[in-house]
């Protein structure tokens, strides 16, 4: 199955309350689909995850399915630090009609390789759905080695995707030269997604694709079509974007550029806070200046 390259992690929009506001899914999945955006990931971390209950996120497949209409896949986040959890949640999620799954590197617990390999291993021989292997040592204290996830990626079948977020161009080369042929890697960093493309990488898992969406499509392409002078002045112009994006806890930044083009409240849930306002005024500025809006 083809998830497309450019793929974006959903924010989960709340109520002041702290409710889902679901007329605000619709209308961000909409923006997403009109910019470019092929998959969406829901009730990742991006979503608040964490502090997503396990009816909210079965909720949010069901709901996101129904509003994609098969216009884009939609992949749900169900990975945590608790395996059995993550089958359990893994399982249901299917009946819901998602087209894949995304399974984080357990996060707290610092497993080794082997615990990374059995747990990875357990949740996607769990289901038949497409799965996405996470790793993004900055967030679980745990780098998974190039042997592992190539381990993974040999011995279970449905391992198709895995999103990278390292940061580190030698490791992205070394998995890209030694994966299985079908297997998609994905930069998990905005900031280098022309770098990982470089590497081999076949696209991005997305945050900034919220606000620039139309604009990492057309650097993508660029470089695809071999205009990699083009898709590095893309690049470079969003870099102030993405480091807007990371002042703080994500994501309440980007919960606050969505809300001033008006697809969404600014609110997040604890233990993340909302931006202060000279967090808000450099948003403002990077919004400005990149002249980005609805």
């Amino acid at each position: 199955m083809n998830f497309g390259r450019l793929l974006t992690a959903m924010i989960t929009p709340l109520t002041e309350s702290g409710a889902i506001d679901w007329p605000r899914v619709a209308d961000c999945m909409e923006h997403l689909i009109a910019t470019g955006t092929e998959s969406i990931v829901v009730a990742g971390t991006t979503g608040e995850s964490p502090t997503l209950t396990h009816r909210e996120k079965l909720e949010l497949c069901r709901y996101a399915v129904r509003q994609a209409d098969g216009r884009v896949k939609i992949i749900a986040g169900t990975g945590n630090n608790n395996t059995q959890a993550s089958v359990e949640l893994t399982g249901e999620v299917a009946s819901t009609g998602v087209d894949g799954v995304m399974l984080v590197v357990p996060y707290y617990n610092k497993p080794t390789q082997e615990g990374l390999y059995q747990h990875f291993k357990t949740v996607a021989q769990s289901t038949s759905l497409p799965v996405m292997l996470y790793n993004i040592p900055g967030r679980s204290s745990v780098n998974m080695d190039v042997d592992t996830m190539v381990r993974l990626t040999d011995e279970v079948g449905n391992i198709t995707m895995i999103k990278e977020s390292s940061g580190n161009l030698v490791q992205v080369m070394d998995l890209v030269s030694r994966k299985r042929k079908d297997v998609a890697v994905y930069s998990g960093m905005d900031e280098l997604i022309v770098p990982y493309l470089s590497a081999g990488a076949d696209g991005v898992v997305s945050v900034a694709g919220h606000l620039a969406g139309s604009s990492i499509k057309e650097m993508i392409e660029a470089f695809i079509q071999g205009d990699a002078g083009k898709a590095g002045e893309i690049q470079r112009r969003l870099i102030p974007l993405v480091h807007a994006l990371f002042m703080t806890s994500s994501p309440a930044p980007l919960k606050y550029a969505m809300s001033r083009l008006g697809l969404c409240e600014e609110h997040v849930r604890l233990p993340i806070v909302s931006l202060h306002q000279g967090e808000k005024d450099q948003v403002d500025y990077v919004l400005r200046s990149l002249q980005i809006s609805r």
